[in-house]
């Protein structure tokens, strides 16, 4: 470059007039300054090359050090990145199975959550049925939060839930008496003795009455049953309480049993629907019973003691001693026996047949009061179950009648005709079977005072024979 700029001075300068004489002596000098300057450079650019190509002499060493070590660390990111690989291709594997797991814990947790959601259910069910609720009130609140679907239910709940079961259990099978409230027959809150007979039955006790407990699941409160149980029942709840018997009347339909206690009528419930003809029985009825309570009375007051006294008057009569046999006559007039007796002093001069004709017209003449009454009952007793038949046809007449006008779609339609036909059968045949029964009994006792009579005047014909 400086020796192309040197030319061109020269060149400039060589066009100059005044400079045209000196040109030759001035070229030669730059000619040789130049080629001094150039050979000079040359050395110098020699040099320069020569330490230019030792630095990349230099350089090419590291940079060959540099690309071999550039491989090998190449050849270990290759391995490095085959093993990452492989390590990569293990990790989906088992994030792949560890997903599949994941699925399969949750599938697990939904169906475990599935599983305590339905026993929560079964239990808030149970707990709902269970009496025991009528005295521990709120443990279904406790279980509802696991109901929950927007909320996982946590351990506390769960357990709460299992002592809750656990308590139910307990308390269903354990027979105790506790304080409590419950509703009266008169629709009050009362306190009083309750007795837990597991969950099958409750009953209480006051200072009034004893009774049974039926348990209203909507209102979860014990209420007492509308109509008190039988006596026998009530004294045998109140021993069990006291701990004085080891016996106690237990319904296992839980309340279903207890529950025909308030359906079951009375006889005087049941005696307005069997209709008119009920009447005409409870008359038949009250007049049977007032004419046997008379005639046993009245064949009691006839016989009693008379065997002793027949001895008695035997004795004396064999003694001869008329006047003590007519004194045992005289105070025992009101007997049949005793009149037949005094008939047979009064004509004891007569003849054998004469005597024994005096005395069996006697007896004769006591056996209309005797057997007085007797054919009354008994065609009483008779008449009773023919009019229980007769309202048991006409109750079944008036059944016919309402099925020919409604159908027989409702049984309540048909409900008081066949009352009426039952309860009249019942009631006739309540009326003529004791009927019946005492008539036997009356008429067995006349018998018996007519063959005391009997007796009592064979012996003394024979007595009064004998003493002839």
């Amino acid at each position: 470059m400086r020796l192309l700029l040197c030319l061109i001075f020269i060149f400039f300068f060589l066009q100059h007039p005044s400079y045209t004489s000196d040109m030759r002596v001035m070229m030669i000098e730059a000619k040789k300054n130049l080629l001094m300057k150039a050979k000079k450079e040359k050395e110098e650019a020699k040099k320069e090359k020569e330490e230019i190509e030792r630095r990349i002499l230099e350089n090419k060493k590291i940079l060959l050090e540099k690309i071999e070590e550039l491989k090998r660390e190449n050849e270990d990111l290759r391995k490095r990145k085959e093993e990452l690989s492989k390590e990569l291709k293990d990790l989906i594997k088992e994030e792949d199975n560890l997903r599949k797991e994941k699925e399969r814990k949750e599938e697990e947790i939904e169906d475990l959550i599935a599983a305590i959601r339905s026993s929560a259910k079964e239990t808030i069910g149970l707990l709902n049925k269970s009496p025991q609720s009528a005295i521990i009130r709120g443990r279904e609140k406790e279980i509802r939060p696991i109901l929950n679907k927007s909320e996982f239910p946590s351990l506390r709940s769960i357990k709460r839930m299992i002592d809750i079961l656990f308590q139910e259990i307990g308390l269903s099978g354990e027979v105790r008496v506790i304080k409590g409230r419950f509703i009266d027959r008169s629709g009050a809150e009362k306190l009083g003795e309750i007795l837990f007979i597991g969950n099958f039955e409750q009953a209480y006790r006051t200072k009034e009455e004893t009774g049974f407990l039926l348990y209203s699941e909507a209102s979860k409160r014990l209420f007492s049953l509308s109509r008190l149980p039988p006596r026998s029942m009530r004294k045998k709840l109140s021993e069990y309480m006291d701990g004085k018997s080891e016996s106690v009347p237990v319904d296992i339909t839980r309340g279903a049993a207890i529950r025909q206690l308030k359906y079951r009528l009375s006889l005087i419930e049941e005696i307005p629907k069997g209709g008119p003809i009920v009447i005409p029985i409870l008359f038949i009825g009250l007049v049977s019973f007032i004419l046997i309570l008379e005639r046993t009375i009245y064949l009691y007051r006839k016989d009693h003691n008379s065997d002793r006294l027949i001895n008695e008057f035997m004795l004396d009569l064999s003694r001869n001693e008329i006047k003590e046999c007519e004194k045992i006559c005289l105070k025992e007039k009101d007997k049949p026996v005793f009149r037949v007796l005094f008939s047979g002093i009064k004509a004891m001069d007569l003849s054998k047949e004469e005597l024994e004709d005096r005395l069996e017209e006697a007896i004769l003449n006591e056996i209309p009061s005797l057997e007085r009454f007797l054919s009354t009952i008994i065609i009483l007793a008779e008449i009773s179950p023919l009019l229980g038949l007769l309202g048991t046809v006409t109750g079944i007449i008036r059944t016919f009648h309402v099925i020919a006008l409604y159908g027989t779609g409702d049984p309540r339609l048909m409900s008081s005709g066949i009352s009426e036909a039952l309860v009249t059968t019942m009631l006739g045949l309540m009326v003529a079977i004791p009927v019946m029964f005492f008539h036997t009994l009356l008429s067995t006792k006349v018998e018996n005072i007519i063959s005391k009579m009997e007796k009592a005047a064979v012996s003394f014909v024979n007595t009064i024979k004998g003493k002839r």
